[in-house]
């Protein structure tokens, strides 16, 4: 079990405190606050089973939805992307961007989002290791959607990193990993 709250950073400017779950009415939620350097944010995602809100407390937040133009929300405005909704989001801004936030339900969102800031922490590059994508990616695919990755790397390379991974033990650190989550 968690301790709450504690903090992820992924070494390119971005940093997660997960506060706890919160149990309500209409189903449990993780809630966060979020940290964001200038220029700093995720590529196009979706949380195929989780709806996403944040709610900007300083600096300015830069989202877009898949195919639409890109807006922009300051202090006390709210982004809320629903489950399955292709979005990003930046730090507009030229200060450090503060936002609160939730995912709900919060399924694997924890794990996931550690494993991938983790990656990327230990490459020193902007997106995680090529094996801790394709292994993450493949095995939470019915949670979490990377869309700047294409089809072809995913479904062709992706199996082949795997199998490589599998044989030089990179995948190790994920023995505990939770099992995802399986779509409705």
């Amino acid at each position: 079990m968690r301790t709450y709250p504690y903090t992820i950073e992924n070494g390119s400017g971005e940093f997660l405190t997960f506060l706890g779950i919160q149990h309500g009415a209409d189903g449990d939620r993780v809630n966060a606050e979020s940290r964001a350097l200038p220029g700093a944010g995720p590529p196009m995602h979706a949380h195929q089973l989780q709806e996403e809100a944040m709610t900007v407390v300083s600096g300015k937040l830069g989202y877009q939805v898949a195919g639409q133009e890109p807006q922009f929300a300051g202090p006390g405005e709210t982004a809320i992307f629903a489950p399955g909704v292709a979005h990003k989001w930046w730090n507009a801004g030229t200060t450090e961007l503060r936002c609160t936030g939730w995912a709900k339900p919060p399924h694997n969102v924890e794990f996931f989002l550690g494993a991938i800031f983790d990656s990327m922490k230990r490459s020193g590059k902007p997106r995680p290791s090529l094996f801790d994508a394709a292994f993450l990616l493949t095995r939470y695919k019915t949670e979490m959607v990377m869309l700047e990755i294409p089809a072809p790397v995913q479904t062709l390379l992706f199996p082949v990193l795997i199998a490589i991974g599998r044989m030089l033990g990179k995948y190790d650190r994920y023995k505990d990993a939770p099992e995802p989550i399986k779509a409705p």
